[in-house]
């Protein structure tokens, strides 16, 4: 993502199938600079939503309303915070090569198209690809930062945090939970 927290979420208007490959992805490659734990980004103003971006399959690609292609769009989708409503990865042809998204398995429409970092891309990035959660006083999840010990409700979220963020951690590789 290139530009700061989009206000706007990216919805499949039309079945995507798995494997579909969009982009490049043009601009500096930061996904995730932005992520937090909560759904919409930005001060909580008024209880609303975002506005919903739709984009559906013609002729084998991937295009917004007006017909635009993914170049004009790719950017407002969204980081996951988790596996679990994650629906395209990241990934690059080689290493510091060109980055495309790639749907990770059939998208329905109405689902909101959200990505995150492909094992191999994370690695190249230098990106946390794990987080083991831990447990608070009221048996939740939560993601620590074992350098500054910031809590994190999504493991996406600690693991920009400490690539982005984490004053504590830069220049040293990430600990995981047994060190």
């Amino acid at each position: 993502q290139t530009s700061r927290a989009p206000a706007i979420s990216v919805s499949a208007e039309s079945c995507i199938p798995a494997g579909l490959r969009l982009g490049p992805v043009p601009g500096t490659f930061k996904l995730g600079k932005y992520l937090s734990d909560r759904k919409e980004p930005g001060p909580k103003k008024k209880r609303c939503l975002p506005p919903v971006f739709q984009v559906r399959m013609v002729r084998g690609e991937l295009v917004d309303e007006a017909g635009s292609s993914a170049l004009e769009w790719i950017g407002l989708i969204r980081a996951a915070r988790n596996s679990q409503e994650q629906t395209l990865e990241a990934v690059a042809d080689l290493p510091g090569g060109q980055i495309f998204y790639r749907a990770l398995r059939d998208v329905q429409p109405g689902e909101e198209l959200t990505v995150w970092y492909s094992n191999p891309l994370a690695q190249w990035f230098d990106i946390p690809v794990t987080a083991t959660p831990t447990h608070d006083e009221k048996g939740e999840e939560r993601y620590i930062c074992w350098y500054c010990w910031r809590t994190f409700k999504y493991p996406n979220s600690l693991k920009a945090h400490v690539h982005f963020h984490c004053a504590l951690s830069h220049g040293r590789p990430f600990l995981h939970h047994d060190h």
